[in-house]
């Protein structure tokens, strides 16, 4: 289920693979799976060597099929080749033990069996534990999140550095330094009990909803929607859901608020490239199937005394895709913004909230609400406020349309303002 799953709704996203694209694609893929379970096998504290071993495979793997040609398997043929390399640099590891220094106690590598697991059970599992590695308490969540985006989701330095909007050195210190401190505490790669599985769930979550929400609501300059940061973030959800341990209610309705969300892909943009605010959007570009998947873990999330934030911002985001532009619909939806706020404040909350506000009991009382917020430092007040004022203050509505723009982070969100201002004839 999980390659049929996620295998088809790569394509649903827009993220079908051409031939010429075939090793980048699979770097994306399979990177992550090497890396994992030979961290396992290593330990820890030999990540890079992981990480060596798999690019020196892809690396064989440019240079060899362009003249052999490709693979008729070519995930099996870079397991073998991954497995060839490790195995070389245990040999390695075991005579040097053996014979240049036998006093010294090899810590964090058994040199004694060559096996190198890549069986599919094998890589789910190290993927999993590696997660849970990674979403440690004792780096920052910027560090737990490069960290997915490097070795669980096969991301370059330079691609996590423009999701970050920092530069290449920025990214090798922190990915550095939370590694170091990994390393320091002794961090094992094994079955986690269950009172530590809970400890760190919430962290994997957190870390899992922020590489969905960079992809949703990008702040890069370059691009509005970055959709394969929401598909990666979508595949380690649904990792866990397929494990027992994890398979949780909360973790199903995160899946869920992420299927919702990504129903509305092809309505979010233009063909230009513009965002298209959602009011606007075409509902018969909506993902139906998408939907449907959504509220499957929705229900399927729908058990146990704990309603946390992931079930709340679901049903919002259910509701959202409801065609209908019924008072039924936004009350539904301002109630459970209210719901929301009490679990965890945020502005982007606040702000949706007072848009339900407007949409359930009318302009005069949202723009009372919106303005006793005063947040401006924060690009989307001053877009909400410039949308509640159309129609009542043509001249506060461009106001605050222009504040929104001067803050914008890429040229899809000024557009988009700019649009507004044009139907204002400003």
């Amino acid at each position: 289920m999980y390659l049929d799953f996620f295998g088809r709704r790569s394509h649903i996203l827009g993220l079908t693979v051409e031939k010429q694209e075939l090793i980048p694609h699979l770097f994306r893929t399979e990177y992550r799976k090497i890396v994992s379970v030979l961290c396992r096998r290593f330990g820890f504290a030999y990540v890079e060597t992981a990480e060596d071993i798999a690019s020196d495979t892809f690396a064989a793997a440019a240079q060899t099929w362009p003249i052999n040609g490709i693979p008729d398997n070519p995930a099996a043929w870079l397991y073998n080749v991954a497995k060839n390399k490790a195995r070389n640099y245990l040999h390695r590891a075991n005579i040097f033990g053996e014979k240049v220094a036998p006093t010294v106690k090899k810590a964090g590598i058994e040199c004694v069996e060559f096996d190198i697991d890549l069986s599919p059970q094998s890589i789910n599992d190290s993927q999993l534990l590696m997660m849970f590695a990674i979403c440690n308490p004792s780096i920052s969540p910027e560090a737990q999140v490069g960290l997915s985006l490097r070795i669980l989701c096969g991301f370059g330095i330079d691609e996590i550095a423009e999701a970050f909007l920092t530069n290449k050195e920025t990214i090798n210190k922190r990915l550095f330094r939370a590694k170091q401190r990994l390393r320091e505490e002794n961090t094992k790669i094994d079955v986690p009990g269950s009172t530590e599985i809970e400890k760190r769930l919430d962290a994997v979550l957190t870390t899992i909803y922020l590489l969905f929400s960079e992809g949703y609501y990008s702040i890069n300059p370059n691009y509005a929607i970055r959709r394969e940061l929401c598909l990666e973030a979508m595949r380690l959800c649904y990792m866990l859901i397929e494990n027992k341990s994890t398979d949780q209610p909360r973790v199903n309705a995160l899946l869920a608020l992420m299927c919702f969300h990504a129903s509305r892909f092809d309505a979010r943009l233009s063909e230009e490239g513009d965002i298209i605010l959602y009011d606007e959007q075409d509902c018969a570009l909506w993902n139906a199937e998408l939907i449907s998947r959504g509220v499957y873990f929705l229900n399927r999330g729908s058990t146990g005394p704990t309603i946390s934030k992931y079930h709340l911002e679901a049903a919002i985001a259910y509701w959202s895709t409801q065609q209908a532009d019924t008072k039924e619909k936004w009350e539904n939806i301002l109630q459970l913004y209210d719901q929301l706020l009490q679990i965890e404040y945020s502005p982007v909350a606040v702000l949706n909230r007072t848009f339900a506000l407007s949409k359930a009991n009318g302009k005069k009382e949202a723009i009372m609400a919106a303005e006793m917020l005063n947040l401006r430092d924060n690009r989307f007040f001053f877009a909400l406020l410039g949308e509640l004022y159309t129609g009542a203050d043509s001249n506060k509505a461009a106001e605050n349309f222009q504040t929104a723009m001067s803050m914008a982070k890429n040229a899809a969100e000024r557009h988009a303002i700019q649009k507004k201002l044009s139907k204002l004839n400003f």
